[in-house]
């Protein structure tokens, strides 16, 4: 089985998880990363005029991103990884997921948080791609369960 863990993180929290869970999973491993990068003034949530406020405000915000390296086509398993903004995914996530054709693709969320659940931005990608297999996820903010994962991979198996 091919699997690819790709992630965004801001601060390095999420790049910690997607490093931790890749390496457990024998996985390849891919950053998403803006062409513009953030600074702490963009991702200060409590402006309503910073860069990350502005963007999870519009539903079409697409933040542009460095050309991804690995084409899903070519993997069983997609573990999609980010920090929790506003209670979904941030927009650069769906910039990426927007390059691909995910008709049947497995796609396992995972997330860090300081405090939301997985489960508004689950809710929200299944709404946006509705041909991919979106499965429910997980969040990673204490570790990885290796037993909690290796469930995740094997399904309904």
């Amino acid at each position: 089985m091919k699997i690819l863990v790709s992630y965004f993180s801001a601060s390095g929290v999420t790049k910690g998880a997607a490093t931790q869970l890749a390496n457990l999973l024998h996985a390849d491993l891919e950053e998403i990363i803006p062409i513009q990068k953030y600074s702490d003034e963009d991702l200060d949530w409590q402006n309503s005029r910073s860069r990350s406020s502005l963007e999870m405000k519009d539903e079409k915000s697409r933040p542009e991103i460095i050309k991804p390296i690995h084409e899903l086509s070519f993997y069983d398993v997609i573990f999609i990884g980010y920090p929790i903004w506003w209670y979904v995914e941030p927009r650069i996530i769906d910039t990426y997921l927007d390059s691909f054709n995910l008709k049947d693709k497995r796609i396992i969320p995972f997330a860090t948080s300081g405090g939301s659940s997985i489960t508004g931005s689950v809710k929200h990608l299944r709404n946006l791609y509705k041909t991919a297999k979106i499965e429910d996820g997980v969040l990673l903010n204490r570790g990885i369960n290796e037993a909690v994962i290796r469930k995740m991979i094997e399904g309904d198996k």
